[in-house]
């Protein structure tokens, strides 16, 4: 592959990869360099290739970036990457293996294999649309669309349409929900590299209800919005990544019989209460929270300025 750099990397940014190991109290490197305006976003989404760095997950699932990332080829026996013109199919290579053992589980339940969405940018780092995590190449969507064909043109995969497993009222699963999306789910919450699967609240539910006695994984699995069409595995932070911010638990843990399927799941299907009466007075207009999009090269660890630089 013929390695490029985008033209809208500024040039002080090609700097810093000679800055050594960085200011001593903590200021980022961006800031000793005057980036600290430069919109993350932007500088990561314009890098079409991987830098010849050491594989990393660097900071956090949501404000991070990511060093040697390895591509998932785009078509394999058993997996394919769809809307290949976003090139978000780069991630750390424990997450490349990971999709392609699970990808092998899905055939083993009659599927062709999967469909792959978003893993992360060449780089990682915030993206310009989309996601809010995905920074680290620790991050995954899976479809859950029971792939049939391991021969998608490029065309078919911009233009083929997700499918959801969720009901219209968005309580139940629908007639999508099969078998074999638990199995594979649940072959991939005891693989040990996972950290933790969001996945719509119907489909959780579902399978607390259909688990039986052997109902461990389950704790991995997380009720989140937004993820009907697909499921988003999350792994752990890799061996050697010593700057990968490991995410803290939000369920019961493990130890004390924990599986997330109580009153909690019951909330993301149960209509809200009725809104307290307005108050007197007008309130003041509520600060916008700052997203990822939003970031500069300030806000990332620093390392990710010498990640942008690097060849």
């Amino acid at each position: 592959m013929v390695r490029t750099r985008s033209l809208l990397i500024p040039a002080l940014m090609l700097a810093l990869a000679a800055c050594g190991d960085g200011p001593s109290d903590g200021e980022s490197v961006a800031s000793k360099s005057g980036h600290d305006g430069a919109k993350a976003n932007q500088l990561f989404g314009a890098i079409r290739d991987a830098s010849r760095q050491s594989p990393a997950a660097i900071g956090g699932y949501a404000k991070g970036c990511a060093a040697g990332l390895v591509q998932l080829p785009e078509s394999g026996p058993t997996w394919q990457a769809m809307r290949l013109s976003r090139n978000r199919n780069w991630g750390h290579p424990e997450t490349i293996a990971f999709v392609e053992r699970l990808s092998r589980e899905a055939v083993r339940q009659g599927w062709a294999g999967l469909y792959i969405g978003d893993i992360s940018q060449p780089r990682g780092g915030p993206m310009t649309s989309g996601h809010q995590s995905h920074q680290t190449g620790l991050d995954a969507d899976i479809w859950l669309y029971p792939a049939k064909r391991m021969d998608l043109s490029r065309a078919e995969r911009e233009s083929l349409s997700a499918i959801s497993v969720r009901s219209a009222d968005q309580r139940s699963v629908n007639r999508n929900w099969t078998p074999a999306h638990m199995a594979i789910m649940k072959a991939a919450a005891k693989d040990p590299a996972v950290d933790r699967i969001f996945v719509t609240a119907p489909a959780k539910i579902e399978m607390c209800r259909t688990a039986g006695r052997d109902r461990a994984w389950l704790q991995k699995i997380r009720p989140l919005y937004g993820h009907h069409y697909h499921f988003h595995v999350r792994l752990k932070c890799p061996r050697g990544s010593r700057d990968c911010q490991t995410q803290r638990p939000t369920v019961a843990d493990l130890s004390n019989g924990g599986d997330g399927c109580d009153e909690t799941l019951t909330w993301w299907v149960t209509d809200y209460l009725d809104p307290p009466e307005a108050p007197a007075e007008p309130a003041k207009p509520a600060k916008r929270k700052r997203g990822a999009r939003d970031y500069t090269m300030a806000d990332l660890p620093r390392q990710c300025a010498r990640v942008l630089a690097s060849d």
